[in-house]
Protein backbone atom coordinates (compact mmCIF):
# COMPACT_ATOMS: atom_id res chain seq x y z
CA UNK A 1 0.00 0.00 0.00
CA UNK A 2 1.21 3.30 -1.15
CA UNK A 3 2.31 5.76 1.83
CA UNK A 4 -0.59 7.66 2.80
CA UNK A 5 1.42 10.16 5.03
CA UNK A 6 3.30 11.07 1.22
CA UNK A 7 0.55 10.61 -1.11
CA UNK A 8 -2.38 12.40 0.25
CA UNK A 9 -5.16 12.80 -1.64
CA UNK A 10 -6.42 16.65 -1.95
CA UNK A 11 -9.81 15.99 -0.75
CA UNK A 12 -8.50 15.07 2.38
CA UNK A 13 -6.05 17.93 2.87
CA UNK A 14 -8.91 20.45 2.95
CA UNK A 15 -9.78 19.68 7.04
CA UNK A 16 -6.94 21.26 7.60
CA UNK A 17 -7.70 24.86 7.88
CA UNK A 18 -6.31 27.33 5.15
CA UNK A 19 -3.09 29.58 6.44
CA UNK A 20 -3.60 32.93 6.13
CA UNK A 21 -0.10 34.31 6.91
CA UNK A 22 3.76 33.78 7.28
CA UNK A 23 6.23 33.22 10.08
CA UNK A 24 9.68 35.25 10.26
CA UNK A 25 11.26 32.22 9.09
CA UNK A 26 8.98 32.47 5.85
CA UNK A 27 6.78 29.64 6.15
CA UNK A 28 3.22 29.00 6.09
CA UNK A 29 1.84 30.20 9.49
CA UNK A 30 -2.26 31.64 11.06
CA UNK A 31 -2.65 34.61 12.44
CA UNK A 32 -3.63 35.25 15.71
CA UNK A 33 -6.81 36.88 17.22
CA UNK A 34 -5.82 40.22 18.20
CA UNK A 35 -6.11 39.50 21.91
CA UNK A 36 -4.23 36.56 21.70
CA UNK A 37 -1.46 38.23 19.76
CA UNK A 38 -1.13 40.84 22.57
CA UNK A 39 -0.88 38.27 25.59
CA UNK A 40 1.40 36.03 23.83
CA UNK A 41 3.61 39.30 23.06
CA UNK A 42 3.58 40.54 26.48
CA UNK A 43 4.65 37.41 27.91
CA UNK A 44 7.68 37.17 25.79
CA UNK A 45 8.96 40.54 24.55
CA UNK A 46 12.15 42.17 25.55
CA UNK A 47 12.36 44.48 22.83
CA UNK A 48 15.67 43.03 21.65
CA UNK A 49 16.44 41.39 18.47
CA UNK A 50 15.78 37.23 18.07
CA UNK A 51 17.17 34.83 15.75
CA UNK A 52 14.39 36.56 13.08
CA UNK A 53 14.02 39.71 14.19
CA UNK A 54 15.79 43.15 14.78
CA UNK A 55 14.47 45.23 18.13
CA UNK A 56 12.92 47.33 16.12
CA UNK A 57 10.91 44.64 14.58
CA UNK A 58 9.81 43.63 17.90
CA UNK A 59 8.96 47.21 19.00
CA UNK A 60 6.49 47.32 15.89
CA UNK A 61 5.09 44.21 16.79
CA UNK A 62 3.95 45.21 20.25
CA UNK A 63 2.74 48.46 18.79
CA UNK A 64 0.51 47.14 16.45
CA UNK A 65 -0.93 44.79 19.17
CA UNK A 66 -1.97 47.39 21.19
CA UNK A 67 -2.81 49.36 18.33
CA UNK A 68 -5.39 46.48 16.95
CA UNK A 69 -6.88 46.70 20.79
CA UNK A 70 -6.87 50.34 21.69
CA UNK A 71 -11.15 50.12 21.32
CA UNK A 72 -10.60 47.78 24.80
CA UNK A 73 -7.92 49.56 27.15
CA UNK A 74 -9.20 46.77 29.74
CA UNK A 75 -8.33 43.74 28.51
CA UNK A 76 -4.78 46.29 27.75
CA UNK A 77 -4.62 47.12 31.36
CA UNK A 78 -5.51 43.34 32.15
CA UNK A 79 -2.15 42.06 29.76
CA UNK A 80 -0.07 44.15 31.78
CA UNK A 81 -1.01 43.40 35.30
CA UNK A 82 -0.79 39.51 34.61
CA UNK A 83 2.67 39.75 32.82
CA UNK A 84 4.20 41.67 35.53
CA UNK A 85 2.17 39.66 38.68
CA UNK A 86 2.43 36.22 36.88
CA UNK A 87 4.92 36.31 34.07
CA UNK A 88 7.33 38.43 35.86
CA UNK A 89 7.76 40.59 32.92
CA UNK A 90 9.79 44.11 32.89
CA UNK A 91 9.41 45.64 29.57
CA UNK A 92 5.94 44.72 28.39
CA UNK A 93 4.10 45.61 31.31
CA UNK A 94 5.98 49.05 31.57
CA UNK A 95 5.05 49.69 27.58
CA UNK A 96 1.47 48.99 27.91
CA UNK A 97 1.40 51.31 30.83
CA UNK A 98 2.67 54.24 28.54
CA UNK A 99 -0.11 52.80 26.30
CA UNK A 100 -2.46 53.34 28.42
CA UNK A 101 -1.43 56.91 29.83
CA UNK A 102 -2.19 58.21 26.30
CA UNK A 103 -5.34 56.18 25.77
CA UNK A 104 -7.13 56.12 29.19
CA UNK A 105 -5.62 57.98 32.01
CA UNK A 106 -8.03 56.01 34.95
CA UNK A 107 -6.94 53.05 33.94
CA UNK A 108 -3.72 54.05 33.67
CA UNK A 109 -3.77 55.05 37.12
CA UNK A 110 -4.91 51.30 38.58
CA UNK A 111 -2.82 49.57 36.41
CA UNK A 112 0.84 51.92 37.14
CA UNK A 113 0.20 50.78 40.87
CA UNK A 114 -0.34 47.02 40.41
CA UNK A 115 2.96 47.07 37.63
CA UNK A 116 4.91 49.91 38.28
CA UNK A 117 6.08 47.69 41.51
CA UNK A 118 10.17 48.55 42.18
CA UNK A 119 12.83 51.02 40.77
CA UNK A 120 13.49 49.13 37.79
CA UNK A 121 9.76 49.05 36.73
CA UNK A 122 9.94 52.97 37.41
CA UNK A 123 13.11 53.92 35.44
CA UNK A 124 11.31 51.56 32.31
CA UNK A 125 8.35 52.94 32.75
CA UNK A 126 9.95 56.97 32.28
CA UNK A 127 12.46 55.94 29.80
CA UNK A 128 9.58 54.62 27.62
CA UNK A 129 7.30 57.51 28.21
CA UNK A 130 10.20 60.29 27.63
CA UNK A 131 11.48 58.46 24.21
CA UNK A 132 8.39 58.92 22.24
CA UNK A 133 8.71 55.48 20.63
CA UNK A 134 5.88 54.20 22.43
CA UNK A 135 2.83 56.19 21.53
CA UNK A 136 4.39 58.84 19.16
CA UNK A 137 3.99 60.97 21.96
CA UNK A 138 6.52 62.53 24.86
CA UNK A 139 5.07 62.51 27.70
CA UNK A 140 5.39 65.19 30.11
CA UNK A 141 6.27 63.77 33.40
CA UNK A 142 6.34 66.71 35.50
CA UNK A 143 2.28 67.23 34.52
CA UNK A 144 -0.90 65.45 34.28
CA UNK A 145 -1.41 61.91 34.75
CA UNK A 146 1.70 60.67 34.79
CA UNK A 147 3.24 63.41 37.46
CA UNK A 148 0.24 62.25 40.06
CA UNK A 149 0.71 58.27 38.89
CA UNK A 150 4.86 58.92 39.99
CA UNK A 151 3.81 60.85 43.27
CA UNK A 152 1.50 58.22 44.38
CA UNK A 153 4.75 55.85 44.04
CA UNK A 154 6.62 57.88 46.22
CA UNK A 155 4.16 58.66 48.69
CA UNK A 156 3.63 54.92 49.21
CA UNK A 157 7.43 54.20 49.96
CA UNK A 158 8.94 54.65 52.56
CA UNK A 159 12.71 55.83 52.69
CA UNK A 160 14.62 52.35 52.87
CA UNK A 161 13.09 51.43 49.99
CA UNK A 162 13.39 54.23 48.05
CA UNK A 163 17.48 54.11 48.72
CA UNK A 164 17.25 50.74 47.39
CA UNK A 165 15.51 52.05 44.35
CA UNK A 166 18.09 54.49 43.53
CA UNK A 167 20.32 51.86 42.56
CA UNK A 168 20.31 51.77 38.66
CA UNK A 169 20.80 54.61 35.59
CA UNK A 170 19.76 55.46 32.16
CA UNK A 171 17.67 57.05 34.23
CA UNK A 172 19.10 57.52 37.66
CA UNK A 173 16.67 58.41 40.19
CA UNK A 174 18.24 62.07 40.13
CA UNK A 175 16.74 61.97 36.55
CA UNK A 176 12.97 60.78 37.25
CA UNK A 177 13.21 63.83 40.60
CA UNK A 178 14.39 66.08 37.82
CA UNK A 179 11.55 65.06 35.43
CA UNK A 180 8.78 64.57 37.61
CA UNK A 181 8.98 66.55 40.38
CA UNK A 182 7.76 64.28 42.89
CA UNK A 183 7.09 66.38 46.62
CA UNK A 184 8.04 64.82 49.70
CA UNK A 185 5.22 63.93 52.13
CA UNK A 186 8.37 63.02 54.96
CA UNK A 187 10.87 65.72 56.27
CA UNK A 188 12.94 62.74 55.69
CA UNK A 189 12.16 62.39 52.25
CA UNK A 190 12.73 65.92 51.88
CA UNK A 191 16.18 65.07 52.98
CA UNK A 192 16.40 61.79 50.75
CA UNK A 193 15.25 63.72 47.89
CA UNK A 194 17.97 66.38 48.15
CA UNK A 195 20.54 64.02 48.59
CA UNK A 196 19.50 62.00 45.44
CA UNK A 197 19.74 65.26 43.54
CA UNK A 198 23.54 65.48 44.21
CA UNK A 199 23.25 68.04 47.28
CA UNK A 200 26.24 68.48 49.75
CA UNK A 201 25.92 66.83 53.51
CA UNK A 202 26.00 68.97 56.23
CA UNK A 203 25.84 68.36 60.04
CA UNK A 204 24.19 71.75 59.93
CA UNK A 205 21.26 72.84 58.37
CA UNK A 206 21.58 75.55 55.61
CA UNK A 207 20.71 76.35 52.64
CA UNK A 208 21.80 74.17 49.58
CA UNK A 209 22.78 71.25 51.77
CA UNK A 210 21.45 68.13 53.21
CA UNK A 211 21.82 67.56 56.94
CA UNK A 212 22.59 64.41 57.74
CA UNK A 213 20.19 63.83 61.31
CA UNK A 214 17.61 64.41 58.63
CA UNK A 215 18.69 61.49 55.73
CA UNK A 216 17.44 58.33 56.57
CA UNK A 217 19.14 56.14 59.16
CA UNK A 218 20.27 53.80 56.37
CA UNK A 219 21.89 55.90 54.54
CA UNK A 220 23.65 57.76 57.06
CA UNK A 221 24.88 54.40 57.99
CA UNK A 222 25.90 54.22 54.31
CA UNK A 223 28.00 57.40 54.06
CA UNK A 224 29.34 57.47 57.37
CA UNK A 225 31.05 53.54 56.36
CA UNK A 226 31.66 55.14 52.98
CA UNK A 227 34.04 57.70 54.48
CA UNK A 228 35.42 55.65 57.31
CA UNK A 229 35.58 51.96 56.19
CA UNK A 230 35.05 51.20 59.83
CA UNK A 231 32.04 49.39 62.27
CA UNK A 232 29.30 47.70 60.79
CA UNK A 233 28.40 47.13 57.23
CA UNK A 234 25.65 48.55 56.11
CA UNK A 235 23.17 46.37 54.77
CA UNK A 236 22.70 47.96 51.57
CA UNK A 237 22.26 46.53 47.78
CA UNK A 238 26.28 44.92 46.95
CA UNK A 239 26.55 47.55 44.06
CA UNK A 240 26.42 50.67 46.61
CA UNK A 241 29.46 48.93 47.87
CA UNK A 242 31.37 47.21 45.12
CA UNK A 243 33.80 50.43 44.04
CA UNK A 244 34.65 51.10 47.95
CA UNK A 245 37.45 48.25 47.79
CA UNK A 246 36.16 45.80 50.91
CA UNK A 247 37.72 42.55 51.90
CA UNK A 248 36.92 39.33 52.58
CA UNK A 249 35.67 40.13 56.33
CA UNK A 250 33.20 42.70 54.75
CA UNK A 251 32.40 40.52 52.14
CA UNK A 252 31.38 37.94 54.09
CA UNK A 253 29.22 40.13 56.31
CA UNK A 254 27.38 41.32 53.21
CA UNK A 255 26.50 37.64 52.02
CA UNK A 256 25.24 37.30 55.44
CA UNK A 257 22.69 39.58 54.97
CA UNK A 258 22.18 39.51 51.52
CA UNK A 259 18.53 38.95 49.65
CA UNK A 260 18.30 35.52 48.26
CA UNK A 261 17.72 37.19 44.28
CA UNK A 262 21.48 39.10 44.98
CA UNK A 263 22.69 35.57 46.86
CA UNK A 264 21.78 34.15 43.39
CA UNK A 265 23.29 36.58 41.37
CA UNK A 266 26.47 36.83 42.83
CA UNK A 267 27.58 33.59 43.85
CA UNK A 268 30.99 34.20 41.79
CA UNK A 269 31.74 37.04 43.67
CA UNK A 270 31.32 35.93 46.68
CA UNK A 271 34.02 33.12 45.93
CA UNK A 272 36.40 35.49 44.80
CA UNK A 273 36.39 37.47 47.89
CA UNK A 274 36.96 34.26 50.09
CA UNK A 275 32.92 34.31 51.69
CA UNK A 276 32.91 30.35 51.50
CA UNK A 277 35.84 29.86 53.53
CA UNK A 278 33.51 30.98 56.06
CA UNK A 279 31.47 27.12 56.56
CA UNK A 280 29.09 29.32 58.90
CA UNK A 281 28.14 31.58 56.29
CA UNK A 282 28.29 28.35 53.41
CA UNK A 283 26.01 26.81 55.35
CA UNK A 284 23.42 30.26 55.73
CA UNK A 285 23.97 30.18 51.75
CA UNK A 286 22.99 27.29 51.33
CA UNK A 287 19.75 26.85 53.22
CA UNK A 288 18.84 30.35 52.19
CA UNK A 289 19.05 29.28 48.51
CA UNK A 290 16.13 26.26 48.92
CA UNK A 291 14.28 28.25 51.35
CA UNK A 292 10.62 28.39 49.59
CA UNK A 293 9.58 30.66 51.02
CA UNK A 294 12.81 33.43 49.82
CA UNK A 295 12.24 31.44 46.80
CA UNK A 296 8.18 32.32 46.04
CA UNK A 297 9.12 35.62 47.08
CA UNK A 298 11.84 36.25 45.08
CA UNK A 299 9.54 35.34 41.88
CA UNK A 300 12.23 34.23 39.91
CA UNK A 301 11.88 32.59 36.47
CA UNK A 302 13.31 28.66 36.67
CA UNK A 303 15.63 29.28 33.84
CA UNK A 304 17.58 32.37 36.29
CA UNK A 305 17.93 29.63 38.65
CA UNK A 306 19.89 27.17 35.18
CA UNK A 307 21.70 30.79 34.96
CA UNK A 308 23.14 30.54 38.43
CA UNK A 309 24.17 26.82 37.75
CA UNK A 310 25.90 27.21 34.53
CA UNK A 311 27.40 30.11 35.62
CA UNK A 312 29.02 28.91 38.95
CA UNK A 313 29.84 24.99 37.34
CA UNK A 314 33.39 24.54 37.73
CA UNK A 315 34.77 27.02 40.14
CA UNK A 316 35.83 25.00 43.03
CA UNK A 317 36.00 27.61 45.20
CA UNK A 318 32.05 27.43 45.96
CA UNK A 319 31.46 24.94 48.05
CA UNK A 320 29.31 21.37 46.38
CA UNK A 321 26.41 21.98 48.73
CA UNK A 322 25.95 25.62 48.03
CA UNK A 323 25.57 24.32 44.05
CA UNK A 324 23.60 21.51 45.02
CA UNK A 325 20.87 24.20 46.59
CA UNK A 326 20.69 25.62 43.55
CA UNK A 327 18.93 22.35 42.47
CA UNK A 328 16.77 22.27 45.60
CA UNK A 329 15.53 25.51 44.33
CA UNK A 330 14.69 24.76 41.00
CA UNK A 331 12.92 21.69 42.13
CA UNK A 332 10.60 24.15 43.74
CA UNK A 333 10.41 26.52 41.59
CA UNK A 334 8.80 24.07 39.53
CA UNK A 335 6.91 22.19 41.71
CA UNK A 336 3.55 23.55 40.10
CA UNK A 337 3.96 21.20 36.92
CA UNK A 338 1.17 19.49 36.42
CA UNK A 339 0.66 15.64 36.57
CA UNK A 340 -1.15 14.64 33.36
CA UNK A 341 -2.86 11.27 32.95
CA UNK A 342 -2.24 8.62 30.28
CA UNK A 343 0.44 9.15 27.56
CA UNK A 344 2.76 12.39 26.92
CA UNK A 345 4.92 13.35 24.34
CA UNK A 346 7.29 16.10 24.84
CA UNK A 347 8.45 18.34 21.31
CA UNK A 348 11.81 20.12 21.97
CA UNK A 349 12.68 22.45 19.20
CA UNK A 350 16.50 22.12 18.56
CA UNK A 351 16.88 24.30 15.86
CA UNK A 352 19.49 27.03 15.11
CA UNK A 353 17.14 29.62 15.65
CA UNK A 354 16.44 28.29 19.18
CA UNK A 355 20.05 29.12 19.84
CA UNK A 356 19.44 32.90 20.46
CA UNK A 357 19.57 34.28 24.01
CA UNK A 358 16.00 33.85 25.92
CA UNK A 359 15.67 37.74 26.28
CA UNK A 360 16.71 38.15 22.84
CA UNK A 361 19.75 40.23 21.57
CA UNK A 362 20.22 42.48 24.56
CA UNK A 363 19.20 42.31 28.63
CA UNK A 364 16.25 44.52 28.25
CA UNK A 365 14.74 48.02 27.08
CA UNK A 366 17.77 50.17 26.41
CA UNK A 367 20.19 47.15 27.03
CA UNK A 368 23.35 45.73 25.27
CA UNK A 369 23.95 42.43 26.92
CA UNK A 370 21.86 39.65 25.97
CA UNK A 371 20.83 36.72 28.52
CA UNK A 372 23.59 33.89 28.73
CA UNK A 373 20.51 31.37 28.70
CA UNK A 374 19.34 30.20 25.35
CA UNK A 375 15.54 29.66 23.93
CA UNK A 376 16.85 25.66 23.77
CA UNK A 377 18.19 26.07 27.59
CA UNK A 378 14.78 27.11 28.43
CA UNK A 379 13.07 24.67 25.92
CA UNK A 380 15.31 21.85 27.71
CA UNK A 381 14.14 23.14 31.34
CA UNK A 382 10.63 23.13 30.82
CA UNK A 383 10.94 19.52 28.98
CA UNK A 384 13.03 17.72 31.88
CA UNK A 385 10.42 19.60 34.10
CA UNK A 386 7.60 18.24 32.79
CA UNK A 387 9.25 14.60 32.33
CA UNK A 388 9.92 15.15 36.48
CA UNK A 389 6.62 15.20 37.57
CA UNK A 390 5.55 12.61 34.46
CA UNK A 391 7.70 9.84 34.56
CA UNK A 392 6.71 8.07 31.53
CA UNK A 393 6.63 11.14 28.93
CA UNK A 394 8.39 10.58 25.60
CA UNK A 395 11.20 13.23 24.98
CA UNK A 396 11.43 14.02 20.94
CA UNK A 397 13.87 16.71 19.55
CA UNK A 398 13.54 18.34 16.51
CA UNK A 399 15.31 20.40 13.75
CA UNK A 400 15.22 19.60 10.62
CA UNK A 401 13.87 16.09 11.35
CA UNK A 402 12.41 14.36 14.44
CA UNK A 403 14.80 12.31 17.08
CA UNK A 404 13.32 10.60 20.46
CA UNK A 405 15.54 11.04 23.06
CA UNK A 406 15.94 8.80 26.34
CA UNK A 407 16.49 10.64 29.24
CA UNK A 408 15.96 9.21 32.82
CA UNK A 409 13.51 11.14 34.64
CA UNK A 410 15.10 10.54 38.41
CA UNK A 411 18.21 12.85 36.98
CA UNK A 412 17.80 16.24 38.42
CA UNK A 413 15.93 19.07 35.73
CA UNK A 414 19.21 20.64 36.22
CA UNK A 415 20.87 17.19 34.36
CA UNK A 416 18.56 16.83 31.45
CA UNK A 417 18.15 20.52 30.32
CA UNK A 418 21.90 19.80 29.83
CA UNK A 419 21.33 16.80 27.86
CA UNK A 420 18.76 18.32 25.77
CA UNK A 421 19.72 22.37 25.10
CA UNK A 422 22.11 21.70 22.05
CA UNK A 423 20.73 23.73 19.11
CA UNK A 424 21.53 23.27 15.66
CA UNK A 425 19.69 23.03 11.68
CA UNK A 426 16.76 24.22 10.23
CA UNK A 427 13.06 23.99 11.91
CA UNK A 428 10.23 21.32 10.89
CA UNK A 429 7.69 21.39 13.73
CA UNK A 430 5.72 19.01 12.34
CA UNK A 431 8.43 15.90 12.40
CA UNK A 432 7.54 14.42 15.65
CA UNK A 433 3.90 13.89 14.95
CA UNK A 434 4.97 12.97 11.51
CA UNK A 435 6.75 10.24 13.37
CA UNK A 436 4.49 9.58 15.87
CA UNK A 437 1.68 9.28 12.89
CA UNK A 438 3.90 7.08 10.90
CA UNK A 439 4.43 4.37 13.73
CA UNK A 440 0.53 4.93 14.83
CA UNK A 441 1.09 5.94 18.21
CA UNK A 442 -1.51 6.25 20.61
CA UNK A 443 -1.37 9.08 23.02
CA UNK A 444 -3.23 11.47 25.52
CA UNK A 445 -1.12 14.84 25.27
CA UNK A 446 1.68 16.25 23.07
CA UNK A 447 3.41 19.33 24.43
CA UNK A 448 5.63 21.25 21.67
CA UNK A 449 7.95 24.45 23.08
CA UNK A 450 9.69 26.00 20.59
CA UNK A 451 9.77 29.38 18.56
CA UNK A 452 7.49 28.36 15.81
CA UNK A 453 9.42 29.74 13.20
CA UNK A 454 9.08 26.28 10.91
CA UNK A 455 9.88 26.51 7.20
CA UNK A 456 10.47 23.23 6.02
CA UNK A 457 7.04 21.39 6.24
CA UNK A 458 5.29 24.39 3.98
CA UNK A 459 7.30 22.58 1.37
CA UNK A 460 4.98 20.58 -1.14
CA UNK A 461 3.28 18.19 1.35
CA UNK A 462 1.38 20.86 3.03
CA UNK A 463 1.68 23.39 0.05
CA UNK A 464 -2.32 23.34 -0.71
CA UNK A 465 -3.73 23.91 2.80
CA UNK A 466 -2.43 24.32 6.44
CA UNK A 467 1.05 24.33 8.28
CA UNK A 468 2.56 20.89 8.45
CA UNK A 469 1.89 20.69 12.09
CA UNK A 470 -2.02 21.46 12.08
CA UNK A 471 -2.02 18.39 9.29
CA UNK A 472 -0.17 16.27 11.49
CA UNK A 473 -2.38 16.94 14.26
CA UNK A 474 -5.49 16.28 12.85
CA UNK A 475 -4.15 12.48 11.46
CA UNK A 476 -3.20 12.04 15.34
CA UNK A 477 -6.31 13.19 16.59
CA UNK A 478 -8.11 10.61 14.20
CA UNK A 479 -6.67 7.98 16.70
CA UNK A 480 -6.95 9.97 19.92
CA UNK A 481 -9.85 11.57 19.77
CA UNK A 482 -9.74 13.17 23.30
CA UNK A 483 -6.18 14.16 22.93
CA UNK A 484 -4.72 17.79 23.23
CA UNK A 485 -1.94 20.03 21.90
CA UNK A 486 -0.42 22.03 23.99
CA UNK A 487 1.95 24.21 22.41
CA UNK A 488 4.66 26.94 24.22
CA UNK A 489 5.92 29.90 22.80
CA UNK A 490 9.57 31.60 23.64
CA UNK A 491 9.50 34.28 21.63
CA UNK A 492 7.21 37.14 20.30
CA UNK A 493 4.91 37.03 17.62
CA UNK A 494 1.43 36.91 16.11
CA UNK A 495 0.83 33.70 14.38
CA UNK A 496 0.88 30.21 15.46
CA UNK A 497 1.48 27.27 13.87
CA UNK A 498 -1.70 25.72 15.00
CA UNK A 499 -5.59 27.55 14.98
CA UNK A 500 -7.13 28.30 17.88
CA UNK A 501 -9.51 25.82 19.20
CA UNK A 502 -10.64 23.72 21.99
CA UNK A 503 -8.39 21.10 21.77
CA UNK A 504 -5.32 23.29 21.44
CA UNK A 505 -3.53 25.42 24.30
CA UNK A 506 -1.16 28.20 22.99
CA UNK A 507 0.87 30.01 25.82
CA UNK A 508 3.40 32.40 25.72
CA UNK A 509 6.04 32.77 28.31
CA UNK A 510 8.97 31.76 30.56
CA UNK A 511 7.95 31.95 33.76
CA UNK A 512 6.38 28.97 36.38
CA UNK A 513 3.12 30.40 35.77
CA UNK A 514 3.00 28.54 32.42
CA UNK A 515 2.46 25.44 34.10
CA UNK A 516 -0.49 26.31 35.96
CA UNK A 517 -1.95 27.59 32.85
CA UNK A 518 -1.15 23.95 31.46
CA UNK A 519 -2.84 22.65 34.53
CA UNK A 520 -5.85 23.91 34.53
CA UNK A 521 -6.32 23.28 30.79
CA UNK A 522 -5.16 19.64 30.99
CA UNK A 523 -7.63 19.50 34.22
CA UNK A 524 -10.70 21.33 32.49
CA UNK A 525 -9.71 22.27 29.52
CA UNK A 526 -12.05 23.50 26.53
CA UNK A 527 -12.45 26.71 24.82
CA UNK A 528 -9.78 28.36 22.13
CA UNK A 529 -9.45 30.80 24.14
CA UNK A 530 -8.40 29.46 27.30
CA UNK A 531 -5.30 31.03 28.06
CA UNK A 532 -7.06 34.58 27.21
CA UNK A 533 -9.58 33.55 29.78
CA UNK A 534 -7.26 33.14 32.18
CA UNK A 535 -5.77 36.90 31.58
CA UNK A 536 -9.54 37.86 31.40
CA UNK A 537 -10.04 37.14 34.81
CA UNK A 538 -7.21 38.73 36.34
CA UNK A 539 -8.12 41.72 38.79
CA UNK A 540 -6.43 45.03 38.02
CA UNK A 541 -7.49 46.41 41.56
Amino acid sequence: MANKNIFKSRGATKSVPKTDTRNRAGGKAYKMSDRHALAQIAATNCFNGTFYATAQDNLKLAKKAAMDLSGDPEFIAKVAVYSRTKGYMKDMPAFLAVVLADTDPALFRRVFRKVIDNGKMLRNFCQMARSGAVTGRVFNLSSGTCRHAIQEWFDSRNPWSLFKASIGNDPSMRDILRMARPRPNTTEKEALFGYFLGKDISVRKSKGKVRMRDLPEVVQQYEQYKATKEGEVPKVDFRMLDSLGLGPMEWTEIARNAPWMMTRMNLNTFARHGVFKDQEVARLITDRLKDKEEILKARQFPYQMYMAYKATSGNDKIPFGVRDSLQDAMEIAIENVPEISGQIYVCVDTSGSMGCPITGGGGGWGAANPSQVSCVDVAGLFASAIVRKNRSAEIWTFSSNAKRVQINPRDTVMTNTQKLARAGGGTNISAPLRDLNAARAKGDAVIYISDYESWIDSGSNYRYYGTGLQDEWQTFKKRNRNARLICMDLTPRANSQAVEREDILQVGGFSDQVFNVIANFVEHGHGSDHWVNEIEATEID
